[in-house]
């Protein structure tokens, strides 16, 4: 029951998401140049919907119940489209009384102090659910999960907003891992609650 319930309240705020990102202008129809380097029919931009406050709450509503069910110390995202991610689910992890640390993946390691790859409280041994606002081929994805597990960590889910489904979450699901996205784009750019 509780499982079932969990299900309905995530399809519930994806559907939220995906009407608050045609309001606020997040989905743009012609012809766009994705960071993976293919172009694409619609883009997708999840800063206006994690930088909108309704955005960033109904996000943290909808991924922390899956955080929480794999058992997740921390939460992981790449900078910088993860990063009001993480923070939104961390700050409503304290709210609810079960919190999860908000780690940052860096692109690069910091060139000077402590040369840090992750920003955050790491600890080895942890397990972390990494997070994305889209998964085209998966690159960013797949370079926090490998950042994160050369840390110690363990990573025990991968989330995203949108799967554009250009590859990136067949990939990650061939790795091994737990890849779930709230809302999925077909061919021609459609774009609707994930279906599981």
């Amino acid at each position: 029951m509780a499982d079932t319930q969990m299900a309905g309240d995530t399809a519930r705020h994806a559907r939220s998401i995906l009407e608050l990102s045609e309001r606020v202008g997040a989905l743009s129809f012609g012809e766009f140049k994705l960071s993976s380097g293919l172009t694409n029919n619609y883009y997708f931009d999840g800063r206006l919907v994690t930088l909108d406050p309704e955005g960033a709450y109904l996000i943290a509503k909808a991924f922390l119940p899956l955080v929480h069910e794999c058992g997740a110390d921390s939460v992981a995202g790449p900078a910088l489209a993860a990063v009001p991610m993480v923070s939104a689910i961390a700050l409503m992890s304290h709210t609810d009384g079960h919190p999860v640390n908000a780690l940052i993946v860096r692109q690069d390691a910091k060139g000077h102090g402590t040369k840090r790859a992750i920003e955050g409280s790491v600890r080895k041994g942890a397990r972390v659910v990494v997070v994305d606002d889209t998964c085209s081929t998966g690159g960013s994805l797949v370079h926090a999960i490998d950042s994160v597990e050369a840390a110690g960590c363990e990573v025990v889910r991968v989330i995203c907003i949108l799967d554009r489904r250009l590859g990136g979450s067949d990939a990650i699901k061939q790795r091994g891992y737990d890849f779930t996205a709230l809302l999925e784009a077909n061919d021609k750019g459609e774009i609707a609650p994930s279906a599981g």
